[in-house]
């Protein structure tokens, strides 16, 4: 799995939530400055080259959806991140979110529960 620049994981979300979706659905659901249509098109192409999206074509027009599933994205997305950020260690990423008040003693108990429960 290639890596995404910050506008196509951007676009991949909105695929995601979408499933389904023609550029203008997804030039519609863009909240930060939109980008030109063409420029959009091509997002989405390169992200079909690089195995994320597939189409469905309805003669000039491609209707793209997600080949990638969210989860297998976040769970490559998340282990780079801990091997990259945090010496591959899962306690630094978890303490690294205590000590920045990102997570609380009562929300470590609640992992700590479905980790003995497993």
């Amino acid at each position: 799995m290639q890596n995404l620049t910050n506008k196509e994981e951007e676009i991949m979300h909105i695929l995601w939530k979408l499933k389904k979706a023609f550029v203008k659905d997804v030039m519609a659901e863009i909240t930060t400055e939109q980008p030109h249509y063409n420029t959009l098109s091509t997002i989405v192409r390169n992200l079909e080259e690089k195995g994320y999206v597939a189409h469905t074509a309805y003669g000039n027009t491609h209707q793209y959806y997600p080949i990638v599933a969210l989860e297998d994205y976040r769970k490559k997305f998340m282990n780079t991140a801990i091997e990259n950020y945090f010496n591959n260690s899962y306690k630094n990423m978890v303490s690294f979110f205590a000590q920045e008040e990102k997570i609380s003693a009562k929300e470590l108990r609640e992992i700590l529960d479905i980790i003995e429960k497993k």
